[in-house]
């Protein structure tokens, strides 16, 4: 029941920066920060154990690894990209925020590029 462990961190968190805000405003994103650090570290096993599962599965399927390690990566930006725009609209940077969104979505398209290739040329390759 690791979500409980989850929603009781995220919930005394959230008391904790509410008190803050009326005092000290300014430790209220660091309150954040650690609340998202810890819920990670919580579920850090399991992300390793959904890796290592999408990799026997892409073993026996004879899927290329470099296109798994690419989609692994990008998921892993996408998820850490998410989590920095959280903390910048917690702070109310929401112009910071907008740039790493733009900046992730660049980087995740830049880093398909090899998958998007290889899948047109398998496309190509059915076509008459």
């Amino acid at each position: 029941m690791e979500i409980i462990k989850i929603i009781g961190i995220a919930l005394v968190a959230l008391i904790v920066i509410i008190i803050l805000k009326q005092y000290r405003p300014e430790f209220a994103v660091y309150i954040s920060i650690i609340t998202g650090v810890l819920i990670l570290l919580l579920v850090i096993d399991k992300l390793s154990a959904i890796i290592s599962l999408l990799q026997s599965i892409a073993n026996k399927a004879s899927i290329n690894s470099t296109f798994l390690s690419l989609l692994i990566k990008i998921t892993g930006i996408a998820f850490l990209s998410e989590f920095a725009v959280s903390i910048c609209k917690d702070s109310g940077e929401a112009a910071i925020a907008s740039k790493i969104e733009i900046g992730s979505k660049i980087i995740i398209i830049s880093m398909s590029i090899p998958i998007i290739s290889s899948l047109l040329e398998i496309i190509l390759k059915i076509l008459p």
